[in-house]
């Protein structure tokens, strides 16, 4: 289907479609997948990481493996790198719709848990940044040795989180959590049901994702955006409609692990998404970085920082609804967008 025949009305209405499926998926995913670590007396913060993470990042998905088989980088990189800097700032949007006057989201949503997996999204960014300064010459079967070190990392800190859950569990008697756990649910069904849902929900948010990354890509060639900055701003805040919807819902639950959970084992997960590429294209895409994506990249290292912070000092103070990290987070990114711009 070649959609650049259609007219720029119908394509913004394809987008305005795909927008709210993407958005009615994410509550009812949240709920399946609330119902599934309840029965299987998971975590709220490895639900986050694992099904939310992979799940909401369907879209990213997508658009990486289509620009690596057509070897068009630009705007899968920048909104891959992009995207980790704008799903921190979801967490602002969850600060304010989700939580609102009781508290700040990083008072209400921080454990041992999060923490672990901000520091594996900074070791990560890391090694996208150290990767950047090598030659593409070290080219190995289709892949670079840093994009398996990311993978490691990212494997590495699932089996450390499902072993301090398992720790937790010993702590606290499995009936009990699993009752505290149940009380905050809200899927209506069985577990069976909830994975049905969760499969259609994927199904839903990969197509919609699709589409709006296709018609976005036109409407911005036609209003004369820079691909890099396309990427970096609107894609990016498209495919990060799942993680606004699924963090909301999942702060309306009162599950605020796994809505910061959701967006740090998300972002974490999107760098993996560089060997997908690799292998599709056999090229080497993080040595290839331009000085837009390394930018990207520290200020995704810096806004995950801020929130760490916020998550230690356990401030309660609130200013417009939200917490000061999430203030300060806010006025970081758009002096980073301001900047992004300058430097494209």
């Amino acid at each position: 289907m070649n959609m650049s025949l259609y007219s720029s009305q119908i394509l913004l209405f394809i987008f305005i479609v795909a927008t709210i499926a993407i958005w009615v998926s994410g509550i009812k995913l949240t709920k399946a997948i609330d119902a599934i670590t309840t029965h299987y007396n998971l975590s709220g913060a490895f639900g986050g990481m694992v099904f939310l993470a992979v799940v909401t990042n369907l879209p990213e998905i997508a658009i990486t493996a289509v620009a690596a088989y057509n070897r068009n980088y630009d705007i899968a990189i920048s909104n891959l790198l992009g995207g980790i800097a704008i799903q921190t700032v979801v967490l602002v949007l969850i600060d304010i719709f989700g939580v609102g006057r009781s508290a700040p989201l990083t008072l209400k949503g921080h454990s041992k848990i999060l923490i672990i997996e901000g520091v594996s999204l900074i070791f990560i960014l890391c090694i996208v940044i150290i990767a950047n300064q090598f030659s593409n010459d070290i080219l190995y079967f289709r892949t670079t040795p840093f994009e398996w070190i990311i993978l490691l990392i990212w494997l590495g800190t699932i089996l450390l989180i499902a072993n301090l859950t398992k720790q937790r569990k010993k702590i606290i008697p499995t009936a009990d959590t699993a009752h505290l756990r149940m009380a905050k649910s809200r899927f209506k069904g069985t577990v069976r049901e909830a994975f049905i849902v969760l499969s259609v929900g994927a199904i839903i948010t990969l197509a919609a994702g699709w589409a709006l990354t296709v018609t976005g890509e036109i409407l911005a060639n036609r209003w004369g955006m820079s691909g890099i900055l396309f990427g970096a701003t609107i894609l990016a805040l498209c495919t990060s409609l799942p993680e606004i919807s699924t963090g909301i819902a999942s702060a309306k639950i009162r599950d605020y692990n796994m809505a910061v959970s959701d967006i740090f084992g998300g972002n974490a997960f999107l760098p993996v998404l560089f060997l997908m590429a690799s292998v599709i294209s056999g090229e080497a895409i993080l040595p290839n970085l331009k000085p837009s994506d390394v930018y990207l990249t520290l200020l995704g290292i810096i806004l995950t920082g801020i929130y760490m912070i916020g998550m230690l000092i356990h401030s309660k103070r609130q200013i417009f609804r939200m917490g000061i990290d999430s203030l300060i987070v806010l006025l970081v990114y758009l002096v980073g967008l301001w900047g992004l711009i300058v430097l494209t």
